[in-house]
């Protein structure tokens, strides 16, 4: 910064007074420094679920195993049960059990929750205070390991350990060891523990119901009591071994200190300006939910896999816990824009869990696969990555997991293992067959409550398809590219052309009648679609807008179509709707905000001409559903799923079809959004006059360039790149009118267009 003048020596003394006044002034008139990304998060965001599953205020490090949080029903609950060791995946159970308590308990209170208040949640740290003893409790966590602190006012500590699952639980070797170890079983493998007070303390055995209960109380009268633990996957050793490196000692403030940095380093990948203080905590506590997963089990160079029942030496790291139907839309692009060395070795992970059974799998958890919806959505995760330039996993082992997934194994829903007699029938007339209300089921391994889905697993698996053809081709495999680019083309098999809409079809070719495309047969619709009703499912063809399309009458019919699935009415009351379509929540019109079908369809706009309707949408749906607040979450957030559509569409572009390495606008929240990128570039998204109002794009400008697109290429920002905005109050009509804009021809990769095409 320059002076104001070059000081002269004679003038000295009056100098040095001016200058001290000068710099008392810009300390006085200088903006407070800005506050850290992690200062924004607010973990209880979401907290009550509006009609399915809350939030947890999760305390971890980011993409580490070791998850902890209170046990209770939502945020609204007032007592605690306990808190959990670590948790097996997010919603699907946690394990171990752990608790203060004022004092030994009997053998029938032994469960007995807590009332509590003053809590204080944080990525990093969580703090508690139990209502009726005046216990204090704190926790911070290390990648594998976590230190618990308490407070007891009555100065005699007691702690209660236990199985949560079947188990055992020890007492160290001797009193001066201060230590208890364990072990706990599920799904067929273990999880282990080790831990160590920070005083000598006694403890005391219990056993019930196959589990191991433990009293622990200090030997002498003390405030305060410490509890530092290590979790391992291999062994009780491990589980010590992975102490010993996390948290050496007993410090708990520079452990703290030490995860609110690593929370920041990843936090501060995306820095925003502008925007309401509600609006930054919506958006960056959207970004910490979006750490949950992966997480990496490695531990010293070797990793335990439910996947073969082995454990293995591999200096490459080990991540499990994806739920890909809900991740590969948005979460997987993400973390594929701010770490593509981690997605590498997520995508790594999954080839090796296919070396290990045979299969690629699809939710690849800690306890191995969960065949959990519908779909091979590993081919979409696996062909984004690979065209938005992630090289480093073995692409010609995953194709051919990927094909064998789609021409071999069974396509039920909630199954896994080999193909059964309804998928001889898809590869052989391209659709799932459809049951006849009160037609009993043929196939003894459809799931008894799923049922078979069958509208959403063609169009699942024919994007799926559409993707395989993709990564065929990268491996000069023509025959292959041919084969699944047909079977891309069976969504149009179940699109009912005189209706308008997607409508299931029976194993004679012939429609299902009576058919509600509002209320489906099954619970959720479950008969013919997963989660969702024929309005959601009439959109779901990413790989091929333009056929979609055109099967609905043409570009101006589709955006008519489009309009009223938003002010289409329920078609019953809420209670009678919700009670049909419970996954369906945060509804506008028959739109479903909260489940993730529905993320695309804001921004088809884009390829309807009419993009100024996705950013009207799209705000609209961040004001309304994504609020700071305790029911600041539409649906189930899915462990970084719909919090990944947040960031995207608070920052102003969305990766519009997994497989293209390209991003449609909608309308950015902020004036400025800086993202640092791996190589040291930056990606800015500056949105000059915007506001509430101001939602609307009134020019683009790519890199210093007009543009009238409403779209770029990854390439465009990979090494970095500028996206710049001029807002205003009323649409520009003219910006992204051609709709034939869309697929952009000039990228390698592109939706091929199959309407008029009969296969």
């Amino acid at each position: 910064m320059k002076l104001p003048f070059r000081p002269s020596q004679p003038d000295w003394n009056r100098t040095r007074t001016l200058l001290a006044g000068w710099l008392l002034a810009v300390c006085i008139w200088s903006p407070p420094p800005a506050r850290a990304q992690i200062e924004y998060v607010d973990p209880t965001i979401g907290g009550i679920g509006h009609l399915l599953e809350p939030t947890r205020p999760t305390v971890s490090l980011p993409n580490s195993p070791l998850r902890v949080y209170p046990m209770r029903k939502d945020a609204t609950d007032d007592q605690i049960h306990s808190f959990p060791l670590t948790i097996i995946s997010h919603r699907l159970g946690e394990l171990f059990w752990l608790m203060p308590a004022a004092s030994v308990p009997a053998e029938g209170n032994w469960s007995k929750p807590a009332a509590y208040d003053q809590e204080k949640t944080a990525p990093d740290y969580y703090a508690v205070r139990l209502d009726e003893s005046n216990i204090r409790i704190e926790f911070t966590p290390a990648a594998k390991c976590g230190l618990f602190r308490f407070a007891f006012p009555s100065g005699k500590p007691v702690v209660l350990l236990a199985n949560r699952l079947n188990g055992d639980l020890q007492a160290g070797a001797n009193d001066a060891d201060q230590a208890v170890s364990g072990t706990e079983t599920f799904q067929g493998m273990a999880a282990y523990c080790y831990g160590e007070f920070s005083a000598p303390v006694s403890i005391q055995s219990r056993k019930a119901d196959g589990k191991s209960r433990l009293v622990i109380t200090s030997k002498a009268d003390a405030a305060t009591l410490e509890f530092r633990y290590g979790i391992s996957f291999i062994s009780v050793e491990q589980a010590r071994q992975n102490l010993r490196e996390e948290i050496p000692g007993w410090e708990f403030a520079a452990l703290h200190e030490q995860a609110h940095r690593r929370w920041n380093e990843a936090l501060s990948r995306i820095q925003v300006e502008g925007g309401t203080l509600a609006q930054k905590k919506a958006f960056y506590t959207a970004l910490y939910r979006c750490y949950e997963r992966m997480v990496c089990i490695t531990e010293d160079g070797r990793y335990y896999s439910a996947y073969d029942h082995s454990v293995h030496q591999d200096p490459r790291p080990f991540y499990v816990d994806n739920w890909i139907w809900d991740l590969f839309q948005a979460h997987e692009p993400l973390m594929e824009l701010l770490h593509p060395d981690l997605e590498a070795d997520e995508l790594s992970s999954y080839v090796r869990m296919y070396e290990q059974t045979g299969w690629m799998p699809s939710f690849a958890l800690l306890t191995g696969d969960w065949p959990c919806m519908t779909g091979n959505h590993a081919a979409a995760w696996m062909a984004d990555a690979w065209f938005k330039g992630i090289r480093n996993f073995d692409l010609k082992t995953a194709y051919a997991g990927l094909r064998k997934n789609s021409l071999d194994a069974t396509l039920l829903p909630w199954l896994n293992g080999p193909k059964t007699p309804l998928d001889d029938f898809y590869n052989t007339h391209g659709y799932l067959p459809a049951r006849r209300p009160g037609e009993k089921e043929t196939e003894p391994k459809v799931h008894h409550l799923e049922s078979r889905q069958s509208v959403s697993v063609t169009l699942d698996n024919s994007f799926d398809d559409w993707c395989i053809a993709q990564l065929a081709g990268e491996l000069n495999l023509p025959a292959d590219r041919e084969l699944f680019l047909r079977r891309a083309a069976w969504y149009t098999n179940v699109f009912r052309v005189d209706k308008g809409i997607m409508w299931p079809k029976d194993a004679d070719g012939k429609w299902i009648e009576p058919f509600d495309p509002k209320f489906p047969a099954g619970f959720g619709g479950r008969e013919y679609f997963t989660e969702n009703n024929g309005y959601t499912y009439n959109w779901d063809v990413k790989h091929d807008q333009r056929g979609l399309f055109a099967l609905m009458g043409g570009t101006k019919a589709a955006e008519a179509k489009l309009d009223q699935l938003f002010r289409e009415d329920l078609g019953a009351p809420k209670f009678k709707f919700y009670d049909l379509i419970p996954d369906s929540t945060g509804m506008v019109g028959q739109f479903s905000m909260g489940n993730e079908p529905s993320f695309q369809i804001p921004y088809l706009y884009d390829y309807l001409g009419s993009p100024w309707k996705t950013q009207k949408r799209v705000r609209m749906l961040l004001d309304t559903w994504f609020t700071d607040t305790l029911l600041g979450m539409p649906g189930d957030e899915d462990g970084g799923g719909m919090s990944s559509w947040v960031v995207f569409s608070m920052i102003g572009f969305y990766p519009g079809v997994p497989g293209v390495p390209a991003y449609c606008l909608g309308s950015p929240v902020f004036d400025r959004v800086t993202i640092r990128l791996n190589n040291g570039h930056t990606i800015r998204v500056i949105a000059r006059n915007n506001s509430a109002d101001n939602k609307y794009i009134q020019t683009f400008r790519l890199n210093g360039r007009s543009s009238q697109r409403v779209w770029f290429r990854h390439a465009d920002i990979a090494d970095g790149g500028t996206l710049e905005m001029k807002m205003g109050n009323l649409p520009n009509q003219a910006l992204g009118a051609d709709p034939a804009d869309w697929p952009p021809s000039d990228i390698s990769v592109v939706p091929q267009t199959l309407e008029g095409k009969s296969f």
